[in-house]
């Protein structure tokens, strides 16, 4: 069916939601709106869809949610009646008609008789996953966009494990979405006769109680932090999101009780008013922290994203200005602190692995292995980290310690198969308290890491391409940079070149095979140890850019990589040029 006959379907349909209808109407002259919103079904692509919100069917909205939601239920059923039984967790965030999708995905698999168990209020991803866990469910699914900017929405899919699901599970899941013949007329369960039967169940506290005494056995200073609770200054950003409550609890159970809440963005809100973009990895989403930090001298400053998987972290430089931390340096510091403090207590595993990602630091492998640690990498996306961890559980070949990837996602419990920003917060104040009863800021501590491994520095870049023309762009990008012989990139020779998409590593002419899913990814390594990788993102219309270098200093490092960016970027822009 064309956009056209998908306008003219949706137009006609006479019990069109009203909100979607005035919008409808209200774009009704708008040709090439109306043809991005209707000229493909949504994606199932990195564990669900994400999406601007809207009519349309390439736009996320009740029937596009109930359509994969359907999707879900089918997946389920087809499991037998003890899958329908188990049911699945269902949470959602602060963004626009998150609880309403919610509900919808409740009333749809509620539907087919299969129990939903819903969060009350909302609460981060990874209490969903783990939830999901706990609950002993068959899947789960959260409304979420992440960090995405505000007219996004979404909807992530989690297996039994508590992982985001496999690529397998993902295609089942994808045929019976695309055998749904009209997003329209999916039939949902009444919402009052779902709750009184007992297919819908709300959860909530219960879950957060258990959670927090998860959260205990990552604590390795017990007694130092209860000496220095009360000294460590934090001020803490939920940006609008989820976050505030389930941070605030875990950071009071851990001790940490002088904690400044940045007032302006403590209540959830969709439309995120006092950030252009609510993604703790940016300098902007820290300017009222920053100023909450001036006021009190505050030791570091932590935001999490709107449905608190992901944390930032800003600290105060050697000229006394606060900083925001690359997600590939709080990994480090992350990981250095706990690999440190489980090697002086003596509870390092034999068989210890660290999970990073093609795209993250190498920084990550050197701390490993300077500890005895096996690391390994994954494709991008935590996904393939939470299966990893589901492997290792089942086969018991390693013990996990730590997964992460660069965009600033963490995890060192394996109660949760997602990352987790809570977790994260608390280990990130415990490692703030060592450094202040060391001496030192969390900032020098960061020197001190790249004084023990190596300069590593790194840096993202990414160029929006909207729409249907510019997924044709990025398309043509990828296409060009696979036929174009590229022996040389800034004055350094390049070693080898990982092409995802077939699984090749070419190296001195001869093909090696990648152990990976495929995936559309380029990673080049030069001669000098740099690399960069180009990606295009799954859940937002990007393509990245990942370079990396080791310096001798941290000025050596930053020349380095500065020479590299310019050299890609210049070869990029070329390309896009011509596309």
């Amino acid at each position: 069916m064309s956009w056209i006959d998908q306008v003219k379907k949706w137009n006609t349909f006479e019990q069109l939601d009203p909100a979607l209808q005035t919008t409808l109407q209200s774009i009704s002259g708008n040709t090439k709106l109306l043809e991005e919103s209707f000229y493909k079904d949504l994606d199932f692509g990195t564990g669900g869809i994400r999406a601007e919100m809207g009519p349309g069917t390439n736009r996320l909205n009740i029937y596009t949610i109930r359509r994969t939601a359907e999707g879900l239920a089918r997946y389920i059923v087809q499991q037998g009646d003890e899958a329908k039984s188990r049911g699945v967790a269902i949470a959602y965030d602060s963004r626009h008609m998150s609880y309403e999708f919610a509900m919808e995905v409740a009333k749809t698999v509620a539907k087919h008789g299969v129990k939903a168990y819903l969060f009350d209020e909302l609460y981060p991803t990874p209490l969903l996953s783990y939830a999901v866990r706990h609950l002993k469910t068959v899947a789960g699914v959260v409304i979420t966009a992440s960090h995405n900017p505000s007219e996004y929405n979404g909807f992530k899919a989690y297996g039994e494990d508590g992982g985001q699901l496999p690529p397998e599970a993902g295609d089942i899941i994808v045929d019976y979405i695309s055998k749904v013949e009209n997003e329209l007329t999916v039939e949902v369960a009444d919402q009052k006769e779902i709750e009184a039967n007992g297919l819908l169940t709300y959860i909530g506290k219960d879950v957060l109680g258990t959670y927090i005494e998860c959260l205990r056995s990552l604590q390795l200073n017990r007694s130092e932090v209860n000496d220095l609770a009360s000294q460590l200054k934090i001020v803490y950003t939920p940006l609008h999101g989820a976050g505030n409550k389930p941070v605030l609890a875990a950071l009071e159970a851990f001790g940490f009780r002088s904690v400044a809440t940045v007032t302006e963005q403590q209540q959830p809100d969709g439309a995120f008013p006092t950030v252009k973009s609510p993604n703790p990895e940016e300098q902007a989403a820290f300017e009222l922290a920053m100023a909450y930090g001036d006021r009190i001298g505050a030791d570091i400053l932590l935001a999490t994203d709107p449905d608190a998987d992901r944390l930032g972290i800003a600290v105060k430089n050697n000229e006394g200005d606060y900083i925001v931390l690359s997600g590939n340096q709080i990994g480090a510091m992350l990981l250095e602190y706990l690999l440190s403090q489980k090697h002086k207590l003596g509870t390092l595993p034999d068989n210890g692995i660290v999970i990073k990602t093609i795209v993250t630091s190498e920084l990550g492998r050197a701390i490993a292995e300077g500890y005895g640690m096996k690391s390994i990498d994954t494709l991008t996306g935590f996904k393939f980290i939470g299966e990893k961890m589901s492997e290792f559980e089942a086969t018991g070949e390693y013990t996990f310690q730590f997964g992460y990837e660069e965009s600033n996602g963490y995890l060192m419990g394996d109660f949760v198969h997602e990352k987790d920003a809570v977790q994260a917060v608390v280990v990130a104040a415990e490692m703030a308290a060592l450094c202040k009863a060391e001496g030192k800021t969390v900032y020098q501590g960061i020197l001190d890491i790249y004084e023990k491994y190596g300069f590593y520095q790194e840096q993202t870049q990414s160029i929006t391409l909207k729409g249907k023309d510019g997924a044709e762009q990025i398309s043509k990008l990828l296409t060009a940079l696979r036929e174009e012989e590229i022996d040389e990139i800034a004055g350094i020779h390049i070693n080898a070149i990982e092409d995802y998409a077939v699984s090749i590593r070419l190296e001195n002419k001869m093909e090696v095979a990648i152990g990976l899913p495929k995936s559309n990814v380029l990673k080049y390594h030069l001669a000098d140890g740099s690399w960069f990788c180009v990606r295009p993102s799954g859940t937002e219309p990007k393509v990245k850019f990942y370079l990396a270098v080791k310096g001798t200093s941290i000025e050596d490092g930053q020349l380095k990589l500065s020479n590299l960016q310019d050299a890609v970027m210049e070869k990029v822009n070329r390309i896009l040029a011509g596309a």
